[in-house]
């Protein structure tokens, strides 16, 4: 549906953007626009890539769009995630390549010399959503289940609201939708607000409340998952550690100095090629 593009990042600032080739991009809808119909109902994978790309656009726009590596990890982080995952590059790699058959995400060439391809969303053109609508289905789709006050709290650094009414009116015209991206849970006992989650994997499960008054999904990450993604993330930082011991070595071989030691250097560590 989308054809793969080149990418030379002079139109991306941590806003909305069009690739190299693409038609000018269209203002952004107006608060009360109606949404389109969401096309596609996702896994819980191809949801997790699609938060993620959505959260990186805004938070780290000079990494974006993100490599399959760095898409790996921004899944599988072990922080602001509910739940946490262990994806391998083969889980991402397919959950991006049904979201690009569905139109919500497009492959990016870098023009750098080497055979780099990145992925960005166009989540916001494919359902005709605002940038405080599309921060909002990011959150739920990385966090699961949220009141309006986390919302607002958790928001920040993907979209201005000035207050909670704003992030109210924003899930009111998302529920409202044709086919609507959110639902709002009734409150459950010792609850004092409602929860809001997102549609696009169907309609989920409520939330539970356990013992203590902490809430959280019907399934949620073990034990197991969470080591799981706290060693890939070492393996990954272990990876350029090494990658940057290696790049110090040969600088300081044509200055024709000894390397400053790092951190680490009494370990042993492989280099990296």
């Amino acid at each position: 549906m989308l054809d793969e593009t080149s990418w030379d990042g002079a139109d991306h600032a941590g806003a909305d953007h069009a690739d190299a080739g693409d038609a000018p991009a269209a203002d952004a809808p107006a608060a009360d626009a109606p949404h389109a119909a969401a096309p596609v109902l996702l896994t819980d994978e191809e949801a997790r890539v699609l938060g993620c790309l959505l959260e990186k656009e805004r938070t780290t726009p000079d990494d974006y769009p993100l490599t399959a590596n760095a898409l790996m990890r921004a899944c599988n982080q072990s922080t602001s995630r509910d739940p946490v995952v262990a994806y391998d590059q083969r889980t991402v790699e397919g959950a991006v390549a049904s979201l690009k058959a569905a139109g919500l995400v497009r492959f990016v060439h870098m023009p750098s010399g080497r055979a780099v391809t990145k992925y960005r969303h166009v989540a916001g053109e494919c359902f005709s959503l605002d940038q405080r609508a599309l921060a909002v289905v990011c959150l739920l789709l990385l966090r699961g289940p949220q009141t309006v006050g986390e919302l607002k709290t958790r928001s920040e650094r993907l979209a201005a609201f000035a207050d909670l009414g704003e992030v109210s009116d924003t899930l009111d015209r998302l529920a409202a939708a044709p086919a609507p991206f959110v639902v709002a849970f009734e409150r459950a006992p010792g609850q004092k607000e409602q929860r809001w989650a997102h549609l696009l994997c169907g309609t989920p499960e409520p939330p539970t409340v356990a013992v203590g008054g902490s809430v959280g999904m019907a399934s949620g990450p073990t034990s197991a998952q969470r080591i799981a993604a706290l060693e890939l993330e070492v393996e990954d930082l272990r990876s350029d550690v090494n990658r940057l011991r290696s790049w110090a070595d040969s600088v300081a071989a044509e200055l024709g100095i000894d390397r400053p030691p790092l951190g680490g250097d009494d370990f042993a560590v492989t280099p990296v090629s």
